[in-house]
Formats: C-alpha cells, sequence, structure tokens
C-alpha cells in the first residue's frame, strides 16, 4: 500500500535516476504527456527525459503504423503519443531495462530489486562464487543487501540449526554454488532503508557559521599534517615491515671489532 502511494506521488519534477525504477511504461508515457501544459517541464525536457532514460529504453517511431507498433510491443515495449508542446506529438516506445546480469546492477537500481531477484541476476552469472565478482559490484550489491556467504561440505550445508537453516528462518534468500564436493551459500536479505538525520538551523547566519567552523577545523588538521618533519625520524622511533638485507663487508668488520675487543 505504501509502495502504490509513493508511487502515485512521483512527478517528473520529483523523478529521480532512484526513483525513476519505481515506476513502469505506462507512468512514463502519461508523465510525459500530462508535463507538456507546465512550461518549466518544457523548458528542462531534456532533463527529466534523461532520467527516464537511465532507466527505460526510448524509441521514438517515424510512423504511426500498427504493423510498426506491434513489432514494439512484441519486444515488451509501450507504445503511446507524447504531447511535447501545443504543435509538437511524437509517438514513443518506452520499455524498462532489464536486469539480468550482475553488470546491470547500479547503485540507482540495486535497492529497487528484492532478494529473490538478486539471486536469480546472481545465478544468471555465477561460476565461481561470491568471490569471482570484482568488487565493485560487490560494493553495489552491499549497499542494499546484507550478503554472508559460508562453504560447507555438502553433507553439512543443511544441518539442522546449523547457519543455512538459521538464516533462511531470519527472511534471507541463498544462492548454492556447487565446488566439488563442498557448496558456497549466498545469503542475501534487503537492508532497511535508513534516513540521513539532517541538522536543522535557526537561520541561513547559522549554516554559515557552521560552513565556516567546519572550514577552519579542516585547515587546523592540514598544518598538523604539514608539520610532520622527517628531522625528527631516528632509529628508536623508525620501524618497517621491510626486511634489510645486511651488508657482507660491514658484518665483516663488525666481528672482527668484536673479536679484537675480546
Amino acid at each position: 500500500m505504501k509502495e502504490t502511494s509513493s508511487k502515485q506521488a512521483l512527478s517528473l519534477k520529483t523523478l529521480t535516476k532512484s526513483s525513476v525504477w519505481d515506476i513502469q511504461e505506462n507512468d512514463v508515457l502519461r508523465m510525459l504527456d500530462s508535463g507538456s501544459k507546465d512550461a518549466e517541464i518544457k523548458d528542462n525536457l531534456r532533463h527529466y527525459v534523461d532520467i527516464i532514460r537511465s532507466a527505460f529504453s526510448i524509441e521514438e517511431l517515424k510512423e504511426d503504423k500498427a504493423p510498426i507498433r506491434k513489432s514494439y510491443e512484441k519486444q515488451g515495449y509501450k507504445v503511446g503519443v507524447v504531447t511535447l508542446d501545443e504543435n509538437n506529438k511524437v509517438i514513443w516506445a518506452v520499455r524498462k531495462r532489464p536486469i539480468l546480469r550482475v553488470t546491470d546492477l547500479t547503485y540507482e537500481n540495486i535497492r529497487h530489486i528484492s532478494a529473490s531477484k538478486l539471486i536469480e541476476v546472481l545465478e544468471r552469472n555465477f561460476g565461481g562464487g561470491w568471490d569471482s565478482l570484482s568488487q565493485s559490484i560487490q560494493d553495489i550489491i552491499e549497499s542494499g543487501f546484507d550478503i554472508s556467504t559460508t562453504t560447507l561440505p555438502k553433507d553439512r550445508l543443511h544441518k539442522k540449526g546449523g547457519m543455512y537453516e538459521k538464516k533462511v528462518a531470519d527472511g534471507y534468500e541463498v544462492l548454492e554454488v556447487e565446488k566439488g564436493t563442498w557448496v558456497e551459500a549466498i545469503f542475501a536479505k534487503l537492508k532497511p532503508e535508513t534516513i540521513k538525520p539532517r541538522m536543522k538551523f535557526d537561520s541561513l547566519d547559522d549554516a554559515e557559521d557552521m560552513d565556516e567552523e567546519e572550514h577552519f577545523n579542516n585547515q587546523e588538521e592540514e598544518e598538523e599534517i604539514d608539520e610532520f618533519n622527517e628531522d625528527d625520524i631516528n632509529e628508536d622511533n623508525y620501524r618497517t615491515t621491510f626486511e634489510i638485507e645486511a651488508d657482507p663487508d660491514e658484518e665483516a668488520e663488525e666481528l672482527s671489532e668484536f673479536g679484537s675487543e675480546e
């Protein structure tokens, strides 16, 4: 119910590259057509169309003929008339971009798919398990989902009371990737959406004062870093993780001195 209300509240003016994934093809055609009556939208139409294109494919039909419409509709497009202004109407075919491969996932759409849909996408692209994904793809997925993995022998994965059973009971979707006699289980659950707190200021002057204070603090930090002096480094406070090979001639000289002292 909340989702429906959210979609109804969306308009071209409130649409973002994230929320655009919440609407469907008919919504796009309706928004574009109704937007022709708004002077602000007409002046910035390219901006709104660019946002829509981030989630939808848009094709302009040169001719409005039944066979052409049907060919697009067979490909999953919705076809409709869009009024750009009182003297300009176009026929557009609109289709939502499918999310089929892990490379289709973005920070904008990751929270607009379900855990079961994510598992489908991962299963379609998998072979080597979670670690076979690039770090950038992992980061995108983990920005929207809680992910955990475990690799166990086949006969132990579904052990009663084990991790698998607990995760599934907690609402996680799971993908099993076989690795010989072992199985890697990847668990996924949509993260709850969090609202970042924003500081409220009584006036614009307060906000400007805060910006000045933050700028001053940043300058202090930079000055502290600049005060570092290489002359302060000595053999007592310098550490390294690299092994330094001793000079054979120096070792021989030290041994010689040691022997003469005895």
